[in-house]
């Protein structure tokens, strides 16, 4: 990159889906010459911002403050630029505010603000394009948007209803990552299972393979590529039965993340949330009847507007029968705009508290447990990083940021981004521990 480029400062802030959006547009940059540096000493600053639950409009809002102070060239992006209206009275000297998935309005206010002569000579952008993540893992993003209207989500007003992408065009980018080195996969969206309903799942060809635009026919492509393949964000619609045999038979990985939310069926309901407790229960069952390694993360909230002490019970019931594997919990937070801040009968926060640290207590247990059944067993991992005992690897049931990790003691010099066997020898609350097999 020549010393003359201009120079943008780039912040991304939310979950993967908007770090996608993040990629594409930063991709975008550097095709175009533009240089990007990890901070405010910059001709301009890019804010893709998260407008999800409170705390993250106030992370948000925070960071275009301090970019706002630090620099004051500022373009902000993403699910908060939604409530453009309410950023702007903030901080009225933005350059540009924009929405999520939209890195054409992006690169407008960046062509008009600060403008750079393109030069292929130095403009070298890879063919997987730039990645936020580190070399050896990428998100790959099959659709934009949700259907469903859950009362204690926004994410339709901001993202919009479901747009799946053609699965050529998704295959193609999966191919393009494994051939740039990319050992893991990662399937996102807001709703992976439904992928392809919006377009009544049409036929399309990939390398000379016809290929059915739906969930199934995607995991059976994407386990033919050699490479770790994880699902997220999966509803338990019924034909997500159907790639449980693609697990067993180690296509792509035994995991599934599954936003469950909650096991009451009132709350259930009121959190306009599909889901049958037993019925859930009884898959599961016969998911590890087919699929023993299994690994199964999903989320939950406790505090909902209207729970009682029975529908926590009946929740913590659910995590002691279902025994998952990894487990993230959230106290229930107003949303602005969101159908569930008209619900009667708000829980204080005392008790949601209250019961959110007897939630992770009950869960703490059960992971400890069954981390503790997989020693003296052998894992194939992914080595995250180096550490003072040695290395950091995550196994196939270890998503990167969310789920637990594997601590290997070595002195070994392993290659980060590389698999290793692993011999669990150790295991606490989250994580486990081992020695290299030689």
């Amino acid at each position: 990159m020549s010393s003359g480029a201009p120079r943008i400062g780039f912040v991304s802030l939310g979950c993967p889906k908007a770090t996608v959006d993040s990629e594409q547009v930063i991709t975008q940059l550097r095709a175009e010459g533009y240089d990007i540096v990890p901070d405010y000493d910059a001709d301009m600053i890019i804010i893709n911002t998260c407008g999800f639950i409170d705390a993250a409009v106030e992370e948000s809002l925070d960071s275009i403050g301090e970019a706002m102070r630090e620099n004051g060239r500022v373009v902000v992006t993403g699910c908060l630029g939604t409530r453009a209206d309410m950023i702007r009275d903030q901080y009225p000297d933005l350059l540009a505010v924009t929405g999520p998935q939209a890195r054409d309005e992006v690169m407008h206010a960046v062509h008009q603000h600060l403008p750079a002569p393109h030069d292929p000579f130095v403009d070298l952008v890879p063919p997987q394009g730039v990645r936020l993540t580190p070399r050896h893992y990428a998100y790959l993003k099959i659709s934009e948007g949700c259907n469903h209207r859950c009362s204690f989500c926004i994410i339709p007003s901001l993202r919009g209803d479901l747009v799946s992408r053609p699965i050529d065009d998704v295959m193609e980018e999966a191919q393009t990552l494994v051939d740039a080195g990319i050992r893991e996969i990662l399937v996102i969206s807001q709703d992976t299972s439904a992928y392809g309903v919006d377009l009544r799942y049409p036929i399309r060809f990939w390398r000379g393979q016809p290929l059915q635009t739906r969930f199934v026919d995607l995991a059976q492509a994407l386990g033919q590529l050699g490479v770790w393949v994880r699902l997220h964000y999966v509803y338990p619609y019924p034909h997500v039965d159907d790639v449980i045999p693609l697990m067993a038979d180690g296509a792509i990985l035994p995991y599934l993340d599954i936003p469950f939310q909650h096991a009451s069926p009132k709350i259930l309901k009121a959190m306009k949330r599909p889901g049958n407790r037993e019925r859930v229960l009884e898959r599961i069952a016969a998911w590890r009847e087919i699929c023993p390694d299994l690994a199964i993360r999903s989320t939950f909230i406790v505090g909902f507007p209207g729970e009682t002490d029975r529908d926590f019970e009946q929740l913590l019931e659910f995590l002691e029968q279902a025994q998952l594997d990894r487990v993230g919990c959230f106290t229930y937070s107003a949303v602005d705009g969101a159908a569930a801040n008209d619900l009667p009968d708000p829980v204080p926060d005392t008790i949601k508290q209250e019961r959110f640290d007897r939630f992770m207590r009950c869960q703490q247990a059960i992971s400890e447990k069954r981390l503790a059944a997989r020693i003296g067993r052998r894992l194939q991992v992914l080595v995250e990083s180096a550490s003072e005992q040695g290395f950091v690897a995550r196994s196939y049931a270890d998503a990167p940021e969310i789920d637990g990790l594997v601590h290997i003691d070595t002195c070994e010099a392993l290659v980060i981004g590389d698999f290793c066997e692993v011999e669990i020898t150790g295991s606490d609350e989250y994580d486990l521990y081992g020695s290299p097999v030689r």
